[in-house]
């Protein structure tokens, strides 16, 4: 039985909610194969015919990698920790149905990134979004992949130097957030979309996302061989594990002020 995230149907639109809202719904290794699982359940559902992914609590879609976990990674568990992320995206690409990010706070990381892999986003003002990676010493791979695809070059190379974090008028403006509405009416907004991709001819919607996904092909792959060469070169430098373990720890101390 899954733990981490919770599925439901409302009629031809499965809802799919990552569920570890303790920790902003952070990532851990649970969580992402919980996620292909799921999503996988809805692309075999044959009354399914769009999928909603959302963030349980109302601070954060996704926090991104759970630091906890990747702090004790070595160059092996680093390699194989990009095999994780390469089977979850690759199922979210090869849907035939679409999906829909349902975002309700923070979107940061990997978080950000799944989100984009979606095919239409609805937030709030107050949605924040970005590739905070380095600040936590995890090099971007798949993270510059995708946010080139969407929001180009120069943008990208913004968002993985920095770290900084976009609010949602500016997510918004550049086409990273489709719909922009009040907290309150986030899913509401986001089952209005769906249902109406959900009614449109399923052979040209899974004809679509195919082609979408044959676009991009090359990078994606490009980028998963380039994670696995890049992340055993920064495990083997032991610079993530110093700077999460900094991180971690000015995390705890804000929270004890």
């Amino acid at each position: 039985m899954a733990e981490f995230v919770l599925s439901e149907r409302q009629g031809a639109v499965g809802i799919v909610t990552l569920n570890r809202p303790q920790v902003l719904n952070a990532w851990n290794a649970a969580m992402r194969d919980e996620l292909t699982a799921a999503l996988t359940a809805m692309e075999e559902d044959a009354a399914v015919r769009a999928i909603i992914l959302t963030g349980a609590g109302d601070r954060a879609f996704g926090a991104g990698q759970d630091l906890n976990e990747t702090k004790t990674f070595d160059p092996d568990r680093a390699e194989q920790w990009i095999g994780e992320w390469e089977r979850l995206y690759d199922r979210i690409r090869s849907l035939s149905k679409p999906i829909i990010a349902a975002l309700n706070g923070v979107a940061a990381g990997s978080a950000f990134q799944v989100a984009l892999l979606c095919d239409l986003r609805v937030g709030h003002p107050g949605v924040t979004m970005g590739q905070p990676e380095i600040n936590s010493g995890i090099a971007s791979t798949t993270g510059p992949w995708i946010m080139r695809e969407i929001i180009g070059l120069a943008r990208t190379i913004d968002l993985t130097l920095t770290g900084r974090m976009m609010d949602a008028d500016e997510c918004h403006h550049i086409g990273v957030i489709n719909r922009l509405v009040p907290q309150d009416k986030v899913m509401s907004e986001s089952l209005a979309l769906a249902e109406l991709l959900a009614s449109k001819p399923p052979v040209a919607m899974r004809l679509d996302r195919q082609r979408f996904r044959e676009m991009t092909e090359e990078g994606f792959r490009d980028s998963l061989a380039a994670g696995a060469r890049i992340q055993r070169e920064a495990y083997a430098s032991g610079e993530p594990a110093r700077m999460m373990e900094q991180f971690l720890a000015r995390k705890a101390a804000a929270k004890k002020g």
